[in-house]
């Protein structure tokens, strides 16, 4: 066995043990789906909270109802983006799975599923509470933050691309917290265009080149 095959060799062990401790079906087109997703939602948001101010300051005045109505579609709009951009990210790790002849669902992407979930369920509770306690300019800095939290944990098990993300997504909610009126443009900057930067830099490293089936 000569040098050029025992390289090959090395390689091919490399490519393995990395396949089994770690997901690496993520694909790029996933977080550029989920950049263009939060910068739709973002775009509508703002639309919305513009016109409850545009009306308030016509009126001189606003009403328990407008802002009642504002908020609550303000949280459909939430679910909306989150399941959209879900069922997007689904596919297109379904997608790159399939090509590189890899489970979607095995023991690795179970260990990210509950990292990524547990910083994430941790700060839904406490997003909860601060809309119970009616704390709203505190929600986009949550958000971001508890979202890099939950990147940086489920890091451990799939492409340490996504850890970078996450320790960028923190950095943006600290900063967030110290211009509170500005929620809306630090979300849209940290689920948009962060997101689409990201999947664009995912791509061209890892999916550049794939010939694309289905």
């Amino acid at each position: 066995m000569n040098e050029q095959q025992h390289l090959e060799t090395l390689s091919d062990i490399k490519r393995i043990m990395e396949r089994s401790s770690r997901f690496i079906s993520l694909s790029g087109l996933s977080g550029v789906w989920a950049g263009i997703c939060g910068l739709a939602g973002a775009t509508v948001a703002y639309l919305w909270i513009h016109s409850y101010y545009l009306a308030w300051d016509t009126r001189g005045s606003y009403y328990d109802n407008d802002y009642a109505a504002l908020r609550f579609k303000l949280i459909a709009l939430a679910v909306v983006v989150l399941t959209v951009t879900l069922a997007g990210g689904a596919y297109f790790t379904w997608r790159k799975a399939r090509r590189n002849n890899l489970p979607i669902w095995d023991a690795t992407s179970r260990k990210v599923v509950v990292n990524l979930c547990l910083p994430l369920v941790t700060g839904g509770f406490f997003i909860l509470g601060l809309m119970y306690n009616n704390h709203e300019p505190l929600i986009a800095p949550s958000c971001l933050v508890f979202y890099g939290l939950a990147l940086v944990n489920a890091s451990k098990y799939t492409l340490t691309d996504i850890r970078y993300l996450g320790i960028t997504e923190i950095i943006l909610g600290i900063l967030n917290i110290f211009f509170l009126s500005r929620g809306l443009y630090f979300w849209a900057l940290g689920f948009g265009v962060l997101h689409i930067i990201y999947g664009l830099v995912m791509w061209w490293k890892y999916e550049r080149g794939m010939k694309i089936e289905g």
